[in-house]
């Protein structure tokens, strides 16, 4: 990161301010190899450059920033080719604030001496934590004729993009207006904050999605999603999906003959993504009707939700929902006249929450719920142990396909592209502190290994504790390590993992992200005080900058890393989407008595179904028991292979 948003851009700054002195430099001292192979677009732009620096001084403001317009874009032309976005690059002219100095903020910010560049002398940088990098791009290019070091270019474009990013971030609340930031009422998230509608894309329509009117291609208006013609696109990437996902393909043929999920009425909570929209499809494919919110406000695709709003499911979610928006989609979901929910399919407990908040007699007609986070099933197993839970619930968190496959394969792999999409880091030789060594604390630490990183673990079970020793990480306590590491991944479910303790002392540039579900797990809301300014750096990253100049980067706000700021492998979501297809299944279909209320394990049998669902995949073939074999080991040839009571070969 720091490579990315610091020392990219502030080299960039210094070849193209530091232009006119560079040419003087060439014509006085043309032996000089290195100044020879500069390329011809730095000169260029350093040669634009140079000529507001004279000329500015006598013009108007507005005049002066007309002209420094003008140059900004000749600069503009040494930036990275589309696609790799530079955080750095300054702001145009003609929202540009003048950089600050002695007695400046938001007021001076707007003063009529916008235009003006300041002296070199009162833009030397007072933050010294960025002298290691005066040199990386070639630090002579800095020195003047006279051999004076003159740094002003580089600190205008740094000054002005803080002031901008200040403003721009103490402007959220009042342009979502309704959309405010506000404390959730569920467990998971009573002691966070959300900033949301700051992470839509600033292309984007900022009307919010509730205050538009729109309607599919049938004349529906039952939906709330971005922009209801992205469908076409949303379209696409679900068949993209399909193709991966190949269980929930093929019991959607197998079982849309019989209709196994006829009259169910299912009211869903989840990330809504191209895999989740293959598995509200098939279950519309096996009889069921669907209503759907999402469990994440950072995690919808606009273009999958509008998809399946064109295809006639009644969706109510958009990336960047704040969290007013957040419970106003719930409840269109589930408070609808004429349509009552008779089953739950929730991730995180937020759906289950609500329900029992504002609406306990709808669990009168609801037969089960199936969760598949661990927040979630603590949540029920809460529930039950109070005697409050109402109906059964399955727990397909803790079904071993699930937790094998989701939790480990799953994050083993998207912790990787998450920190790559947001961050651009290099990994290699970086320490890491994973907190917690369950299935997602496993994947996290050996892709991390993998990518020869230096990687510590926390843990409070003293068996995944051992399993962390024995496969090579070193076991500790966040307090030892939390000066020197450079990245921070919260992976437990569980309440203040990271404090603002922690947070003060970490070193500058940490990252800090969180790999579990629950955003409670990083004390983000410890971080809105007055003293510590918030920069925006590009979507879903943040910069919190300390007095003494000392930042950290924030991630998601501390929500799901993987599903906020990148994507998951659609194979793995396959087993897992298949898994609660036939959670729902059977507790819809299931005999009056065989469950009570009470939370429950995905029998052995219906696992192993998943999973040679996906077998054929790898062409792979299984042994079959012989009638000796199997009467040996006390099994049913056909299986279940395992007990009820077994999870996995090792501890979560």
């Amino acid at each position: 990161m720091e490579g990315r948003s610091g020392g990219m851009g502030e080299g960039r700054g210094r070849e193209a301010g530091g232009g006119a002195d560079q040419e003087q430099e060439q014509e006085s001292e043309p032996a000089v190899a290195a100044e020879a192979v500069m390329s011809v677009q730095v000169v260029s732009a350093a040669t634009a450059a140079k000529v507001p620096e004279v000329e500015l001084k006598d013009l108007s403001p507005s005049e002066a920033e007309l002209q420094l317009g003008l140059n900004t874009a000749a600069v503009g032309a040494m930036g990275p080719p589309a696609g790799g976005g530079d955080p750095e690059a300054p702001a145009p002219a003609a929202e540009r604030p003048p950089a600050p100095g002695p007695g400046s903020g938001p007021a001076a910010a707007l003063s009529p001496a916008a235009g003006k560049v300041p002296q070199a002398s009162a833009m030397k940088r007072s933050d010294p934590h960025h002298h290691h990098q005066r040199h990386r791009d070639g630090g002579e290019a800095l020195v003047s004729h006279d051999g004076t070091v003159t740094e002003a270019p580089r600190t205008v474009k740094k000054q002005i993009q803080f002031a901008d990013q200040k403003q721009e971030f103490n402007k959220r609340p009042t342009k979502i207006g309704r959309r405010s930031l506000s404390r959730s009422i569920s467990q998971s998230s009573t002691d966070s904050y959300s900033s949301a509608a700051s992470y839509t894309d600033s292309s984007d329509d900022e009307t919010s999605p509730r205050d538009k009117q729109q309607k599919n291609s049938k004349g529906s208006s039952d939906f709330c999603v971005k922009n209801i013609k992205q469908a076409e696109f949303g379209r696409r990437e679900i068949e993209i999906a399909e193709q991966e996902m190949p269980a929930l393909m093929a019991l959607r043929k197998r079982a849309q003959g019989e209709k196994p999920l006829a009259g169910a009425k299912i009211v869903g909570c989840t990330h809504i993504t191209a895999q989740t929209a293959v598995l509200m499809e098939t279950l519309g494919a096996l009889g069921a009707q669907c209503r759907w919110a999402a469990c994440n406000i950072y995690s919808t695709l606009n273009e999958v939700a509008a998809a399946l709003a064109e295809s006639g499911f009644p969706v109510f979610a958009w990336k960047g929902e704040s969290e007013d928006d957040f419970w106003w989609c719930i409840d269109r979901c589930v408070n609808v006249e004429g349509w009552q929910p008779n089953m739950i399919l929730d991730d995180g407990g937020d759906l289950t929450h609500w329900i029992y908040k504002k609406y306990p007699n709808m669990f009168k007609k609801i037969k089960g719920i199936v969760e598949e986070s661990v927040t979630g099933v603590h949540r029920l197993y809460q529930l039950s142990k109070a005697g409050k839970l109402c109906v059964p619930a399955m727990n397909v968190n803790d079904s071993v396909t699930k937790q094998k496959f989701d939790n480990l394969y799953c994050c083993r792999e998207s912790i990787l592209d998450g920190l790559k999409r947001t961050t651009d880091m290099m990994f290699g030789g970086k320490q890491v502190v994973v907190c917690g060594y369950g299935e997602v604390g496993k994947g996290c630490c050996a892709a991390l290994k993998a990518m020869g990183s230096i990687v510590y673990v926390t843990e409070i079970d003293p068996i995944c504790a051992l399993q962390a020793c024995m496969d090579g990480f070193r076991l500790v306590k966040l307090n030892e390590v939390i000066r020197q590491v450079d990245i921070v991944i919260t992976c437990t479910g569980n309440k203040n993992v990271v404090t603002r303790e922690h947070l003060d002392r970490m070193k500058n540039s940490c990252i800090v992200c969180n790999m579990g579900h629950s955003n409670t797990e990083i004390d983000v809301a410890s971080l809105r005080t007055p003293e510590l300014t918030w920069e925006r750096v590009r979507s879903q990253v943040d910069h919190v900058i300390w007095p003494d100049g000392k930042r950290i980067v924030l991630l998601a706000e501390g929500r799901l890393l993987n599903l906020s700021c990148s994507t998951v492998p659609t194979f793995v979501l396959s087993i897992t989407a298949t898994t609660q297809a036939l959670a729902l299944i059977e507790l819809y279909n299931a005999p009056e008595g065989r469950y009570k209320q009470d939370v429950y394990l995905l029998p052995k049998k219906m696992d192993e179904y998943v999973a040679s669902l996906h077998l054929p995949t790898f062409d792979a073939h299984l042994t079959e028991l012989t009638d000796e074999q199997a009467k040996y080991l006390g099994l049913n040839k056909n299986g279940p292979f395992k007990p009820n009571y077994y999870r996995k070969a090792i501890a979560a």
